[in-house]
């Protein structure tokens, strides 16, 4: 009761504070609705570009790769080496400039382990580049796919994202949607409002960019563990630009609706279904420590929803007294992705897909699959089975797989697998391990395999039903 009482009281201060007339000025309302109205046709406006859709981030990103798409390659192997020489640098010289510099100092002073996989993502990256050593590294379907591919997709894409996500996070845009859908995603899926903003920029953009402002959110203590989990692992969903990728890949664009629908009926259910159960209901509802509590969604009982969310978002916005501390954000989310993580996605991303390639470890994995869609009616499936399981390694991998199976049930089936199964190690599965977020590679299997089991047979139920 006395607890109870204090929230009252809070709530009840709070909202005079926020009635207050001099936070309330057309300077304050601009303030807020401005840049939030940027950032909303940057990040979750979907747009037509070159006959696909996108999103305001992406076109400036793709325009970019389009640009100067043969050199990002080079700049990045060379942003690599210069990771890694930083890192020497700062152990050895330890200059005052990065001793007094928190930021520089999480970027350089770094462990063995995040330092050895520097150093292997910029051997690798040299590798390729000069077509150097086992040709297993540096092929196509290997190393090639991670460096002409995928490290030029991320460089661009979070080069935009990272410098104008504070669009998004600090004028108040987080604040004024999360309070107006608090009541429908707190019982839906356990998690705050502002979740909905992750999961729209995920589906019009990038599953990446999902990630990244999950992480920014969960370091800033606007989620709890267990929050920036469920939401990292569970509403990184893929862009409809990429849904249409794959599907055109294995040969059933003209099946892209009834596909898109299929994958959005399973991915609701695992979103309800996966936070309920282990590993990610056992993530303690605490905060991130360093900064502690920072999130207020909670509408008091005599205020309007509507008005408490503008004036959530006014009030938020109005903290911002110095636009250089804006910038100098967006910079450092990119140092930090440029430097520390991209590094990690060539490293590991390169020795996924080798072991994808030209191991048998995946297939062997997939034995157990193989009766369950037997079981299920699924054609060819020995030849399927594998496809299922190597999204793990990357999600356009059992794409490539399936394309080869005659039956359109069946690659039906694997291309709306590869897009529900969310976890995946070449992008992913990397930021989620190099972030302060609390979850563990065999946590990400674990999530990865009950993701498969819970919307595989959605799909193939949805599949025989109603379109094969």
């Amino acid at each position: 009761m006395e607890a109870e009482k204090r929230k009252v009281n809070l709530q009840e201060s709070t909202l005079e504070t926020q009635t207050d007339p001099q936070s309330l000025t057309i300077g304050a309302y601009l303030k807020f609705i401005l840049p939030s109205l940027l950032g909303i046709f940057l990040f979750l406006v979907p747009v037509t570009y070159q006959g696909k859709l996108t999103i305001g981030v992406g076109i400036l990103a793709e325009s970019v790769n389009g640009w100067f798409g043969d050199y990002i390659p080079h700049v990045m192997t060379t942003v690599f080496c210069l990771s890694v020489f930083l890192v020497i640098y700062a152990k050895t010289v330890k200059p005052l400039w990065l001793e007094t510099n928190s930021f520089l100092k999480d970027l350089f002073d770094i462990n063995p382990f995040w330092l050895s996989m520097r150093v292997v993502g910029s051997i690798f990256a040299i590798m390729t580049l000069m077509k150097w050593g086992p040709e297993w590294i540096w092929s196509e379907t290997t190393g090639g796919t991670v460096l002409y591919a995928l490290v030029p997709v991320l460089a661009t894409w979070f080069l935009f994202a990272g410098l104008l996500m504070p669009l998004l996070l600090e004028f108040g845009l987080m604040e004024f949607i999360g309070t107006m859908v608090q009541k429908v995603m707190k019982p839906l899926f356990r998690l705050p409002g502002r979740s909905s903003i992750d999961a729209v920029a995920s589906w019009m953009g990038s599953g990446t960019v999902g990630v990244l402002i999950t992480t920014k959110q969960y370091e800033e203590g606007y989620y709890t563990k267990r929050e920036a989990a469920v939401v990292a692992t569970t509403f990184s969903i893929t862009s409809i630009a990429f849904s249409l990728v794959v599907i055109s890949f294995i040969g059933l664009d003209h099946l892209f609706v009834p596909f898109y629908i299929t994958v959005v009926i399973a991915g609701i259910v695992a979103a309800v279904v996966c936070p309920r159960i282990p590993p990610l209901s056992r993530k303690k509802d605490t905060y991130y420590e360093p900064v502690g509590k920072q999130i207020e969604e909670s509408v008091p009982t005599e205020a309007s929803r509507v008005k408490w969310s503008i004036k959530s978002g006014v009030r938020k916005a109005a903290q911002v007294k110095d636009l250089t501390i804006v910038v100098r954000k967006g910079i450092e989310n990119v140092l930090d992705i440029w430097f520390s993580l991209i590094p990690l996605v060539m490293a590991l991303g390169t020795i996924s897909l080798v072991i994808a390639e030209f191991t048998p470890i995946f297939s062997y994995l997939a034995y157990p699959l193989v009766p369950l869609l037997e079981w299920m009616q699924i054609p060819e499936a020995a030849e399927a089975a594998p496809a299922m399981i190597v999204g793990f390694a990357d999600m356009f991998l059992p794409a490539v797989l399936g394309s080869g199976i005659e039956s359109e049930l069946t690659r039906f089936v694997i291309a709306g697998i590869s897009l529900t199964q969310l976890i995946y190690m070449s992008e992913i599965g990397i930021l989620l391990i190099k972030s302060k977020i609390p979850i563990s590679f065999l946590e990400l299997v674990i999530i990865f395999i009950q993701r498969t089991l819970i919307t595989l047979p959605i799909i193939v139920l949805i599949a025989h039903l109603f379109i094969f």
